[in-house]
């Protein structure tokens, strides 16, 4: 049974009698191992340590950070097996998408490994006789980053690459559900040089979140979770002065038009509706079927799902693995029966998938509950606007492009969005028109490349600024703008040596 402390000062980091959480096996649903839960002063423990060494970190060279990044991005891709090994065993996804999951994590850290370039200013000689102005950017301090079960290696790496390079130093508060990845990134930040102090790890639950958000030391948080959390994280960082960026929740929409190809439609619903079970906050959950595709989509979906394999993310066999949770998997679970009350008609369900190895979902051993498919969802109902979190598709049927547009814009949240369609000019209209901050063109889960930042609009997002990209480097860093004049010119000595970066 292994047992999951904490990272301070660039080492493990034990509180003995701590208060634990247990961690579990979703394929079996078997306890694997406990988790410390940090109370305020290992909180505090990891404050200080990232506090002391933030002034040397600060003022190492763009050049010292940005080699320490390359180092730490190689070693992280030597061990992207293992990292994908810790994310299956604890997450359930299946390998093949954890190691999806890294490698996208790592387009931040290669990212990152340019700012040098990313923190260049401005500068305008002469802005009055003889006197200069110039803009810099200079890091925060101690930063903080909450994240979620679903990516514990990707989200991660959505903000500590960018925060850490631009100067800061970094604590983090992993999910206490998945917890093991974030040491193992922790030891491959202290094998790449990084100095002891500039990133901690907090394992822990709301006590720990709650003095994140309070600690006086603590200048910006960053997280991504459900909606109603991240509302709290928002107001509360902020009412303690802190800058906060904090990404909530998702009911992301596919707006199908007749003139798109419907088997790429179905193989693009299927992918974006059930990989990592529809823990996904950019899954595609509602299939918008404008009429009169509804039937002969739908059928095409239904035959796609009956031959994927769900089974133990260590099985090369599975495509789809389980449920982080048994609590969670019974939540998801109870929208199958919500739905047929509400009118929709199930014409997959889930709870009756074979598993690799075991019976149906529903009598296998196991956080278990197979792709789900509701037809003739009602707009407006439960099922249709509240997020579910799991492998649960609902297929909406709309008369026209307008009455799909209005069902997304008046939808509570704005994560992400796609069209698929070969008309050029209802695409152009669509994307100009969606309020919704990600959108994909004939594209199901339109996650930015890491050089853009990820974020949506509406109750997805509290904050000014989204994650990584060039937004993610102002939000880790404060702009400042000098004037200079000089009335004296300095000598500075003779150097033969050929000029060198240090």
């Amino acid at each position: 049974m292994k047992h999951i402390a904490h990272w301070i000062g660039g080492a493990p980091v034990s509180a003995g009698d701590s208060r634990t959480s247990q961690i579990f096996d979703p394929a079996t649903g078997q306890v694997a191992g406990t988790v410390e839960l940090a109370e305020v002063a290992q909180v505090d423990a990891a404050v200080a340590a990232a506090k002391a060494a933030y002034p040397a970190w600060r003022d190492a060279s763009l050049v010292k950070r940005a080699r320490v990044l390359f180092r730490f991005r190689e070693l992280m891709d030597s061990h992207r097996d293992e990292l994908a090994a810790l994310i299956s065993a604890e997450h359930g996804k299946v390998h093949s998408d954890a190691l999806g999951e890294v490698a996208r994590g790592l387009e931040v850290v290669e990212f990152a490994c340019g700012i040098p370039h990313l923190l260049k200013g401005g500068f305008s000689e002469n802005v009055s006789t003889r006197v200069d102005s110039y803009s810099i950017r200079q890091p925060l301090g101690v930063v903080a980053g909450i994240t979620p079960f679903n990516f514990p290696a990707m989200v991660p790496m959505w903000m500590f690459p960018v925060a850490i390079a631009c100067g800061n130093t970094f604590i983090l508060k992993p999910s206490e559900k998945d917890p093991s990845a974030s040491l193992l990134m922790a030891s491959l930040w202290k094998e790449a040089g990084l100095p002891d102090g500039v990133f901690n790890v907090l394992q822990g639950d709301k006590v720990a979140v709650d003095r994140l958000l309070e600690h006086p030391d603590v200048r910006a948080v960053s997280f991504v979770g459900s909606t109603p959390i991240a509302r709290y994280v928002y107001e509360t960082g902020t009412a303690h002065g802190k800058r906060v960026q904090a990404l909530g929740g998702a009911k992301n929409h596919m707006l199908v038009l007749p003139d798109a190809d419907l088997d790429l439609v179905a193989d693009a619903a299927v992918s974006a509706g059930f990989g990592s079970a529809g823990e996904r906050c950019m899954a595609i959950s509602v299939v918008l079927a404008v009429d009169p595709v509804g039937d002969e989509l739908v059928d095409k979906i239904v035959a796609r799902v009956e031959r994927l394999t769900v089974g133990p993310g260590d099985d090369a066999a599975s495509e789809m693995g389980p449920l982080v949770t048994g609590e969670h998997r019974d939540k998801v679970a109870s929208y199958l029966d919500l739905g047929v009350e509400e009118g929709a008609k199930l014409v997959v369900d889930g709870r009756t998938t074979p598993i690799l190895g075991g019976g149906a979902a529903a009598d296998t051993p196991g956080f278990w509950l197979g792709p789900t498919v509701l037809d003739h969802v009602p707009a407006g109902s439960r099922v249709h606007r509240e997020e579910i979190f799991g492998p649960v598709l609902s297929v909406v049927r709309v008369s026209s492009f307008d009455e799909g547009l209005e069902l997304i814009n008046t939808g509570e949240y704005g994560n992400g969005t796609a069209i698929f369609t070969n008309d050029g000019g209802a695409a152009r209209r669509f994307q100009n028109e969606v309020e919704v901050g990600m959108v994909g063109v004939n594209v199901p889960i339109p996650v930015p490349m890491a050089f853009y930042s990820f974020g949506g609009w509406k109750a997805s997002l509290f904050g000014d600024t989204h994650v990584h990209g060039v937004e993610g480097v102002h939000f880790y860093t404060r702009g400042k703008v000098v004037t200079s004049r000089w009335l004296d010119p300095s000598h500075g000595g003779v150097s033969l040596g050929f000029p060198e970066n240090k």
